[in-house]
């Protein structure tokens, strides 16, 4: 089986064949989602908060990434897995960037790198871009600026604030990512950055028009959320059916029910 990578990512704008992005986190995720079709399986710091029970996705650790990651690539023969770079590994230094770009393909099995923020970060993505490692950009709402922003809020409100986010991309495109996540923004900016750039645009939050779109799995198969944001919309109700059924076993087990004769050696 043919696994996908960044030139296939890239012919599917030209040919106008929607790209699908979802989040993964270990073993029997990653393997429900690739054999469902997803063409990008994302390790994302996100596990922080829907995995590890975070308030946030800073705490999450350089180990915690290659963890994650090496349980998600083990497990997607199809799927072209990307992973975070998580707040602080690519903060410091450009040398140490490209350090933990490299163990995240090294030591986690994935095939590219995920880094949030525009002009600011040219200098650290066009040094791992030297290190071959292929970069998706992420801009707007950035979830590792939480603490900047004051909180999550939609990016790139009024001409001023869309502008800097236009820049943002285009100068990420130029670097050389092959694709570019946009969160969290204006229908109308997404739209515009995706007949901008000549690179895929993935959106989450950022309106129909982007050339792919990704959700948190566990956000729209109901697994362990129970608010999603706005943009989510629910395709199964997983979490309840888990509920029930662990519901049902705990039940037989209080009345002797389970074991029973089939399940007994």
């Amino acid at each position: 089986m043919k696994r996908v990578n960044i030139r296939d990512i890239q012919a599917m704008k030209v040919k106008g064949e929607r790209i699908a992005m979802i989040t993964a986190y270990d073993h029997p995720s990653a393997r429900l989602m690739d054999q469902a079709g997803a063409d990008v399986l994302l390790v994302g710091d996100s596990l922080g908060m829907v995995v590890l029970g975070y308030e946030s996705t800073l705490p999450v650790t350089m180990e915690d990434m290659i963890h994650h990651t090496r349980a998600v690539a083990r497990a997607t023969p199809r799927a072209m897995v990307v992973a975070d770079l998580p707040w602080m590994s690519y903060h410091v230094s450009v040398e140490e960037s490209v350090r933990n770009a490299g163990r995240l393909i090294k030591e986690g099995g994935a095939d590219a790198v995920k880094l949030e923020g525009g002009t600011d970060r040219i200098p650290t993505v066009e040094a791992i871009l030297r290190a071959e490692i292929p970069v998706m950009g992420h801009v707007g709402l950035t979830p590792q600026s939480v603490l900047a922003f004051g909180g999550y809020r939609v990016q790139g409100k009024g001409v001023e604030a869309a502008g800097r986010i236009a820049a943002d991309a285009s100068a990420l495109e130029e670097a050389g990512c092959f694709s570019i996540v946009v969160e969290g923004v204006p229908a109308a900016v997404g739209r515009a950055l995706t007949e901008r750039l000549t690179i895929p645009t993935i959106g989450i939050g950022a309106g129909p028009d982007c050339d792919g779109q990704v959700l948190v799995y566990h956000d729209f198969l109901g697994y362990g959320s129970d608010s999603p944001p706005k943009f989510v919309r629910r395709y199964a109700e997983a979490g309840q059916e888990m509920r029930e059924g662990a519901v049902r076993f705990i039940k037989d087990i209080k009345e002797g029910k389970f074991p029973g004769p089939e399940e007994s050696y």
